[in-house]
């Protein structure tokens, strides 16, 4: 076997089937595209006001959708062609993507009509992430996802917060409208690739007077009372909730901490992006050697630690190779939460259920993400871009201490004895 033979084996072993490796194929070439607009969007945003509540307003916009959509989502995902969804929304935000770069390119894009096609992004990614999130226990083993997840998240590592940031960033010093054109190609290209992938049959029966009004009201309320009797992705959900009030908070206006606070460029804003990118790739290649020897509810304990004290070290910092190593520590916790997160709430939840468990989890994601951009860009106008880090530190603080007998229910019976990644 040749070495690049060997590679591929190692990364996206065959015994997975021909699917993963779609899929996985699929994942990379997408996260690079939204890895490029993790710079470039917030770039165009700060090129077009130094508002600190529009620059904030413009995380809102792309965090909000998922709060709204996210139920729907998750019973369409669980009633629809799951293949189809993917493909049609993906390249429903490639034709956007078209859109905006063309407006930019000839001068014509105005900040209102930036915002909205943030809005018409994230809205379109919601369909598309929920329902992705559902095909990986379809295609692999339940015994396997552990180490199927973390090839998706060292992709994701690699391609949308390592590779992307820094591409974007640049594409953007080349011209403004440059990253949205490459983020739509790319963004088709995945639509197509996770076009080959070839599932199981999945979509639920309905009666003839079954209709939407159902699929959201009944559907979704047996999603929500069986994340209520599951003491592991409850806390999950609440945990990621409330820390993503702190999180949203602060990160809603990095652009502006980053250039005012420690006093770096566009390339510079996307390097702070690939430094926890590094340090999320180190958490995740270890996450077995980890898993091994800490439980899943100690590994919770400790991350979020690190995440209050993350916004600490940020609301005290000027200088920027410091901020540079906090957020290498926090990628490394990032990225080990999500994995853990991830692999708990697919091996918990049953298939007919993953769309809707998993919107659940989308709107308590991006409904603290949504609270929180809209208080951190008011305390970022009334007292400077460092005070809602100190907001995130003390209510990260407050939260930790309410919280921690509860995360003893994520090392329950199910993931210990479950194999780790490699």
């Amino acid at each position: 076997m040749s070495t690049v033979a060997h590679l591929v084996e190692v990364v996206v072993p065959r015994r997975f089937g021909r699917g993963f490796r779609w899929l996985v194929a699929s994942s990379w070439v997408s996260n690079l595209g939204d890895g490029i607009a993790l710079a470039a969007g917030p770039l165009l945003v700060a090129s077009m006001t130094h508002d600190p509540f529009v620059v904030a307003l413009g995380a809102l916009l792309q965090w909000l959708p998922p709060l709204a959509f996210g139920l729907l989502a998750g019973a369409l995902s669980d009633r629809l062609d799951r293949r189809r969804i993917v493909v049609t929304v993906d390249l429903l935000r490639a034709a956007v993507l078209v859109l905006l770069g063309a407006t930019v390119a000839t001068g014509t894009a105005t900040i209102a009509l930036v915002l909205l096609a943030m809005f018409l992004l994230g809205t379109a990614e919601v369909f598309a992430d929920n329902t992705t999130s559902t095909l990986m226990p379809m295609l692999v083993h339940r015994d396997d996802l552990a180490i199927a997840n973390s090839r998706l998240m060292t992709g994701f590592i690699t391609v949308n917060q390592l590779l992307g940031p820094p591409i974007g960033a640049a594409l953007f010093a080349v011209g403004h409208a440059v990253p949205f054109s490459a983020q739509a190609a790319l963004v088709a290209l995945g639509a197509v690739l996770v076009s080959r992938v070839v599932l199981p049959p999945h979509r639920r029966e309905r009666s003839p007077e079954t209709h939407l009004r159902h699929a959201l009201f009944g559907d979704v309320t047996e999603a929500f009372r069986w994340v209520l009797h599951h003491a592991a992705v409850r806390t999950l959900v609440l945990t990621i909730f409330t820390f993503n009030i702190t999180f949203g908070a602060a990160w809603s206006v990095l652009v502006l901490y980053a250039t005012q606070r420690l006093g770096l460029g566009p390339v510079g804003f996307g390097l702070l992006t690939t430094i926890g990118a590094l340090g999320g790739l180190l958490g995740t290649l270890s996450y077995g050697w980890i898993t091994r020897r800490v439980s899943l509810g100690d590994i919770m304990r400790i991350g979020l630690v690190v995440e209050t004290f993350t916004h600490l070290a940020l609301a005290v910092t000027r200088t920027a190779w410091v901020a540079l190593v906090i957020f290498f520590v926090f990628g490394a916790h990032a990225f080990i939460w999500g994995t853990t997160s991830m692999t708990v709430r697919q091996r918990a939840v049953p298939t007919e259920l993953q769309g809707r468990v998993g919107s659940v989890n989308l709107v308590g994601t991006y409904g603290g993400l949504v609270i929180g951009s809209l208080l951190g860009g008011a305390l970022a106008q009334r007292w400077g871009v460092t005070a809602p880090f100190w907001f995130a530190f003390a209510g990260s603080a407050v939260f930790v201490v309410l919280i921690w007998g509860q995360l003893a229910h994520i090392a329950h019976a199910d993931e210990a004895d479950a194999p780790a990644p490699v």
